[in-house]
């Protein structure tokens, strides 16, 4: 054993070897671990906010309907809509969307607000709309909810 390095082993240390190979990689790699965490919490941020589908918050929802006539659809069941909606919006549940809105929307260049209870349907609403040909299509974020905390008006059937 001479001229050998000899390494001790300590008797009393709780990491096995996998544990230290893994510490080390963290250790030796942690810039790329934290390039990867950032990209993918970007990639999830509109996931986690609500806005994956191009919601829209309550106050430009209302600058659309002044400024650019946008139309309002609400996509809720008509039990739903007829316990509140926004003024002026027309009813066509998320079910039968695909089938009614080309003949009750006939500008396809008009902006197209869509609106459900909580923005959940009205995203998903989004992606069908765009597949008839619809070009501005934004779903209410937050929903009816977000409009009543703005205390904007809504109306009952």
């Amino acid at each position: 054993m001479e001229g050998q390095l000899q390494i001790l082993k300590c008797d009393t240390c709780f990491l096995n070897n996998n544990t230290r190979n893994t510490v080390k990689f963290i250790l030796d790699n942690w810039a790329f671990i934290l390039l990867a965490l950032a990209s993918g919490g970007m990639l999830l941020w509109p996931v986690i906010a609500g806005s994956a589908a191009g919601g829209i918050p309550a106050h430009e929802a209302v600058q659309l309907i002044n400024r650019e006539k946008a139309v309002v659809v609400d996509v809720c069941s008509a039990q739903e809509f007829a316990t509140g909606h926004i003024v002026g919006a027309r009813n066509i549940p998320l079910t039968s969307l695909e089938a009614e809105l080309p003949g009750a929307v006939k500008n396809k260049q008009q902006p197209l607000i869509l609106v459900c209870q909580s923005g959940a349907r009205s995203s998903r609403a989004v992606s069908q709309a765009r597949k008839l040909g619809f070009e501005k299509v934004y779903s209410l974020a937050g929903g009816l909810k977000a409009w009543g905390a703005a205390n904007l008006p809504l109306e009952k059937t």
